[in-house]
């Protein structure tokens, strides 16, 4: 049996080489084993390498830039009907990808808006989902200076350390998380005091962001971290509320706000746009403005029907592109936006195992660089496929291919 390490498939390793030697690899054992594997696996095999090859990492959506004067929902409007809807930005990745679809230089609506609604908590941590959990804050006890906000820190005495909302204004020390790239996180606690907009840069430009989500700030590791100092004391985290709305109604924490420029209080300005001339850094204006603008087209469709994992494939193939692959955890973001909304507890994902090469594969020919597999869920035998958990955490588990489960397909 040939096998391949992660670090072989992902260090460099031309992929045109492992295809031939996946062919050359099937060619010599269906001789030797044509009495151990059935004929529904080598056709299974034959239907993967007729699919469309993709030797390229295919991005789940695009950005446009239309260069056309228009309002915020006139610019709505003509995004839904041309493509999927105005822009959302997920991360800085997809802030980059954004500003290079365009050489213009000017000021451009995305699809963000102020509803003026309730405010919604959201983690900084792009990707990380407010869940609230009371039993996490103490809002009693106040101080006097302590002024209910939108922003969270965590209050350490000397009993316990509860979450607290106050004025983002207040001057703090604060806790940055940087991953590794063994998904491991390191936590660092700075000590320059700054304010809750200041320490999320200071912590997004020298490591990764503030720490986010009640499994980093309740953790194990911050409490080893803290040991070293004397309570009463109060720490920034990622935790703020706004009640700036996406179009499409994803529930995208990132923010990129131009401090200087943007004012949150200013109750006739409620509609984002991104300043291309100024990093693409974000501030808001009038909804009746005409300004160009960017739309996002999505290159995922989530199927409602629940089909084994060989059918949902031949029908992601006649009907659309192909099953959906995640190579990054920016893929795999998106994928979970579309995944929340299945009617079954597993979507399918267009990775599948083999027991002839003895690894995982894609059905679009990716490399397999990039796993989130639940713990002990990765069985590796014949006949299994993956599932991705519809709730949670999304993760990834090894499910027989005979299962019917919704699924997600790439599209053209």
């Amino acid at each position: 049996m040939l096998t391949f390490g992660k670090q072989d498939l992902c260090g460099g390793v031309a992929y045109i080489y492992l295809t031939a030697v996946f062919m050359n690899t099937l060619s010599r054992d269906i001789k030797e084993r044509t009495n151990q594997i059935s004929k529904m696996q080598w056709s299974l095999y034959l239907l993967i390498l007729m699919g469309q090859c993709c030797f390229f990492t295919c991005q789940q959506y695009e950005y446009h830039f239309i260069e056309e004067n228009k309002s915020w929902s006139e610019a709505q409007r003509y995004c839904r009907e041309k493509y999927t809807d105005l822009a959302k930005v997920f991360d800085m990745t997809d802030m980059s990808r954004l500003r290079n679809s365009t050489q213009n230089q000017g000021e451009a609506w995305i699809g963000l808006n102020n509803t003026g609604g309730n405010r919604m908590w959201h983690w900084s941590l792009p990707g990380v989902e407010y869940i609230q959990n009371d039993s996490s804050w103490n809002v009693t006890g106040r101080q006097d200076w302590e002024h209910p906000g939108n922003c969270g820190m965590k209050r350490y005495k000397e009993a316990d350390a509860k979450l607290a909302d106050v004025s983002c204004d207040n001057n703090f020390y604060f806790i940055c998380a940087e991953m590794k790239k063994d998904n491991k996180t390191l936590y660092l606690i700075q000590y320059p005091r700054l304010n809750w907009t200041q320490a999320q840069s200071y912590c997004r430009y020298n490591h990764t962001d503030l720490a986010s989500g009640l499994d980093q700030v309740d953790g194990e590791e911050i409490e080893a971290v803290i040991k070293g100092l004397t309570p009463p004391f109060n720490l920034w985290i990622g935790l703020f509320r706004d009640s700036w709305r996406w179009s499409d109604g994803s529930n995208f924490s990132f923010r990129y706000w131009d401090m200087q420029l943007f004012n949150d209080t200013q109750s006739n300005k409620t509609c984002a746009m991104t300043l291309l001339n100024r990093s693409g850094k974000w501030s808001s204006d009038e909804c009746d403005k005409e300004k160009p603008f960017f739309c996002y087209d999505d290159k995922l469709i989530l199927i409602k029907e629940n089909k084994t994992w060989e059918e949902a494939l031949d029908y992601c193939r006649k009907f659309h592109r192909n099953l959906a692959s995640i190579t990054n955890p920016y893929q795999q973001r998106w994928v979970e936006v579309r995944a929340k909304n299945a009617s079954s507890p597993f979507v399918w994902l267009g990775l599948r195992y083999s027991c002839t090469l003895d690894l995982w594969f894609w059905v679009n020919d990716e490399l397999v660089c990039y796993e989130k597999w639940r713990r002990e869920g990765k069985t590796e035998d014949c006949g299994r496929a993956v599932g991705m958990q519809r709730g949670g955490q999304h993760e990834w588990v090894s499910q027989r291919d005979n299962e019917k489960y919704n699924f997600i397909c790439s599209v053209k």
